[in-house]
């Protein structure tokens, strides 16, 4: 038996919420939130080599990958593998990036479904901003 770090009652070690304050994974020392996060140690240009999340906080917010290359729901980074990313290079599902391989993209070069893209565009429904505007 250990202490709830909330409510500082006895509870089961094993438990994955204190049936008495409902924190979650009590008998942690520290926690801070669900999911799954890398961050490797090798940084570049200030931000990790490699950022991979799949994260929430405890206030149930998502933790952003933010690295060169960045995995995960949500990533911003030079490369981004992600479901929402803004990046150079990006393979996403909504995406705003220099290069694009997503579903619904806005890019400078880009394939996707349905997307906006500056110097070239190819997919089902793309079309070309400088001519949206009337620049061309």
């Amino acid at each position: 038996m250990k202490t709830c770090r909330e409510c500082q009652k006895e509870i089961s070690e094993q438990a994955f919420a204190c049936p008495h304050c409902g924190a979650p994974y009590p008998c942690k020392e520290k926690w801070d939130g669900w999911g799954y996060e890398y961050k490797s140690k090798t940084e570049m240009f200030g931000m990790p080599f490699l950022h991979i999340s799949f994260k929430y906080r405890p206030n149930r917010m998502p933790v952003p990958a933010k690295g060169v290359i960045a995995i995960g729901q949500f990533g911003m980074g030079i490369v981004t593998i992600t479901q929402f990313g803004f990046g150079v290079i990006s393979i996403s599902q909504f995406t705003i990036a220099g290069f694009a391989l997503a579903q619904f993209g806005i890019a400078y070069s880009l394939i996707a479904q349905i997307g906006l893209y500056f110097k070239e565009g190819y997919g089902q429904a793309v079309w070309s901003i400088t001519k949206l505007l009337g620049l061309e």
